[in-house]
């Protein structure tokens, strides 16, 4: 039988993104030592956000938003990497 581990991996990965919400509000402590020091302000904004501040755009309801936005961004970048891992295999087996 084929290993599945990435199935377990995206499972982890859906979870936390489902927990979000109950994540400190708290600054994360690259913000917290800026603030304190004083250069908070000097940080430049991103030069494009695709779900800006982790909320999915159009939801009111800022929990439910936050998990959409981690559920979506967890697909996403599971779908590239596993499309990537399928090309190199593809291109493996060719040359083989």
């Amino acid at each position: 039988m084929k290993s599945k581990w990435w199935l377990i991996a995206l499972f982890i990965c859906l979870l936390v993104a489902c927990l979000a919400p109950l994540a400190s509000s708290s600054p994360d402590g690259l913000e917290r030592v800026a603030e304190d020091a004083g250069f908070i302000g000097l940080g430049q904004d991103a030069p494009y956000q695709v779900i800006a501040d982790y909320v999915f755009p159009g939801i009111e309801n800022e929990a439910l938003a936050t998990i959409l936005a981690g559920v979506v961004g967890t697909l996403v970048l599971f779908g590239a990497a596993y499309g990537l891992a399928w090309l190199l295999k593809t291109r493996r087996r060719r040359a083989a």
